[in-house]
């Protein structure tokens, strides 16, 4: 649940006819509904690219469209299968990937000399909450 944090600037005068001594205190309510962990901005850039959000698609559901992958999917999709599906260059993938990452949209972990990504559920979840209570 987002907290509020409520601050009162000093007191400014407010020139008021006839009235003497008349403050306005200014209060300002700052809403503190992100997480420390989840980077709002870093995820709003990664989801701009329609790439980067196709590569997340293709990740929901890998029994579906890495099926041809040796190791099991619950380890993550290597990311040389992911290359080959955009049809793009490995360096543009690899640049893709690590915006991803960035944002914590994903997860990636080394196994010898592969990596192995998968979505970061508890991140997309915490911020499809923040842009259901925010906006």
């Amino acid at each position: 649940m987002p907290g509020k944090v409520s601050i009162t600037s000093t007191p400014s005068p407010l020139l008021v006819p006839g009235k003497q001594d008349f403050f306005i205190y200014r209060k300002m309510t700052i809403l503190d509904s992100e997480k420390p962990d989840m980077q709002t901005d870093a995820i709003h850039k990664a989801l701009a690219n329609p790439m980067r959000r196709q590569i997340l698609a293709w990740l929901r559901e890998p029994h579906v469209h890495f099926s041809g992958q040796e190791h099991m999917l619950g380890a993550g999709v290597c990311a040389g299968l992911i290359d080959a599906r955009t049809g793009l260059a490995q360096s543009t993938v690899s640049a893709h990937l690590a915006a991803l990452q960035r944002a914590g949209l994903i997860t990636g972990h080394k196994v010898g000399q592969w990596i192995y990504y998968k979505r970061n559920e508890d991140t997309i979840k915490a911020f499809l909450d923040h842009l259901n209570q925010g906006l």
